[in-house]
């Protein structure tokens, strides 16, 4: 049994896929990277990250 070679347009969508997914790869390495930077340095993060705590002041 023989394979047809591929077609031009085979190809040219095989280099805009392999492109993509290196495009997706380096994206994901970049926030993985940041995480890691993230809990290495050792900061707390909360739900409300960047607003001011409020302090209740007692009734007494």
């Amino acid at each position: 049994m023989t394979f047809r070679p591929p077609h031009e347009m085979h190809q040219k969508r095989f280099s805009r896929n392999l492109g993509l997914g290196l495009v997706l790869a380096a994206f994901v390495a970049l926030v993985f990277a940041l995480t890691v930077v993230k809990v290495t340095q050792g900061d707390v993060m909360h739900k409300d990250d960047g607003k001011p705590a409020v302090q209740l002041e007692s009734g007494t």
